[in-house]
């Protein structure tokens, strides 16, 4: 099942709610307010179940991230082993963990502007899991029951920002600069560990090419370790981490610029793309 953020269409003005619909055949059926939606799972899951043909050509809706503004979304760094390498690191022995705020998140097709104290943004290609169920100190087998699904996602960072200090929070929370993708719910993507293919394309070059399966810190690990300090509550976002490839380790460095795209595809889950332009755009974001 396949899962969607979209803007309110009864809402004419001022800042839209989001609403979750479910997709089916390229088209959407809207189902209820996003924070209703993770307020109550088990029976808006068993609503969209129910969904056979939809209402609305997804290409006619304003998607919006299908996530509530008060997710907490957990980014995980060097959590590839080659990634970790092709930036001077050792592979961490306890997963390097850093936030990003909601409203950093984007949608496919948003363009996101580059700063204009940045020669560039830096594309790292991922895979978002969705948290479907409350978690307090959980154990792996809880915690792995407890997704409600995966997205793609594209963790666009800001070099300049995040270098200044050990602390990443500025590079990694620039305008716009969280795209995340399509739900596709746990039963239909299946386990990350079995492996799904991670491309990120520039301009249609093959920049990244990785596979969940290589991740050193799994999605049941990754969500039992911080359910054991902070407790993770429905649509809560863990960003699992990026593959090796990025741009800035290249010899001369490559940095997304504006006329850009760049897109990542994940098996099973789609792909994401997202254009870049320059700073002029921050004054709508």
């Amino acid at each position: 099942m396949k899962l969607v953020g979209m803007a309110d269409p009864g809402r004419a003005s001022g800042r839209r709610r989001a609403v979750i619909g479910v997709v089916v055949d390229g088209r959407v059926t809207p189902l209820t307010e996003v924070d209703d939606f993770y307020a109550d799972l088990p029976h808006w899951l068993e609503q969209a179940r129910a969904v056979r043909r939809g209402t609305v050509p997804l290409a006619e809706v304003t998607l919006a991230p299908p996530v509530p503004a008060s997710a907490r979304v957990l980014c995980v760094g060097l959590n590839y082993r080659a990634h970790a390498a092709e930036g001077g690191f050792r592979a961490p022995e306890h997963p390097t963990l850093f936030g990003r705020w909601t409203a950093s998140l984007s949608v496919g097709g948003v363009p996101v502007p580059v700063p204009a104290n940045e020669p560039g943004l830096d594309w790292e290609g991922e895979v978002a899991a969705v948290v479907g169920a409350r978690l307090c100190d959980a154990g792996e087998q809880e915690a792995e029951a407890a997704v409600l699904g995966y997205a793609v996602f594209n963790d666009l960072t800001a070099r300049t920002a995040q270098k200044l200090t050990a602390q990443w929070t500025l590079g990694k929370n620039a305008d716009l600069s969280g795209p995340i993708g399509t739900v596709v719910t746990a039963d239909e993507a299946g386990s990350l560990a079995d492996g799904l293919r991670l491309v990120t394309r520039v301009n249609g070059e093959i920049m990244q090419d990785g596979n969940t399966r290589d991740m050193i810190f799994g999605v049941p690990e990754l969500l039992s370790r911080i359910s054991a300090t902070l407790t993770l509550h429905p649509g809560d976002v863990i960003a699992t981490g990026t593959p090796e490839g990025v741009g800035y380790v290249r010899t001369p460095p490559r940095l997304l610029r504006a006329g850009d795209v760049v897109e990542v595809e994940v098996d099973r889950l789609g792909t994401l793309r997202t254009p870049v332009t320059d700073a002029s755009a921050r004054s709508g974001a």
